[in-house]
């Protein structure tokens, strides 16, 4: 591994996003649901229209984090009216850091953060904010360690399973 890249992804990128994004999800919570609901979950939420529809969202940012010419994981952030519970204007949403299985513990993570707050810095945002589900603790305690504090709970529907999200924010100093 020489390096990783961190890159902005636009529409052209909507396959790796997609390959990306079933990939982690179901390395990350295929053990703790229902195939059925995985299934629900991926075809609902990997569509080629609903990718390309995201990546065209002025509102949405994509960047792929890449180690050479293999793409490794994604983050997907969110302003405005993109994103996925109402926040205010100067908020920004963390909707996905997702890294393959084989890059936890090598940073790739904490680059993609890092690159969340450097945008979340440029457009003028003064909290960023996520919901992450009540049972990964890997990502709790990511947070966590990222200066990041509970601030309410909402539902996230998986199929037919409802499940809790920790909504966490952290201000920034502007």
């Amino acid at each position: 591994m020489n390096g990783i890249i961190i890159q902005k992804a636009g529409i052209k990128e909507w396959e790796i996003i997609q390959s990306l994004g079933r990939k982690t999800f179901i390395e990350t919570f295929a053990e703790s649901n229902t195939e059925a609901n995985m299934n629900v979950y991926l075809t609902e939420s990997f569509t080629e229209e609903k990718l390309k529809s995201e990546l065209t969202n002025p509102d949405s940012l994509f960047f792929i984090a890449w180690d050479d010419e293999s793409p490794v994981g994604y983050l997907k952030l969110n302003i405005g009216k993109a994103q996925t519970e109402p926040q205010d204007e100067s908020f920004l949403e963390i909707e996905r850091i997702y890294v393959l299985a084989a890059y936890h513990g090598k940073k790739v993570g904490q680059l993609l953060y890092e690159k969340a707050l450097e945008s979340a810095r440029l457009l003028h945002k003064s909290t960023i904010w996520l919901g992450v589900w009540e049972h990964n603790l890997r990502a709790l305690r990511f947070y966590e360690k990222n200066g990041f504090a509970p601030f309410g709970k909402h539902l996230f529907v998986m199929g037919d399973d409802q499940q809790t999200d920790i909504m966490m924010q952290k201000k920034l100093d502007v």
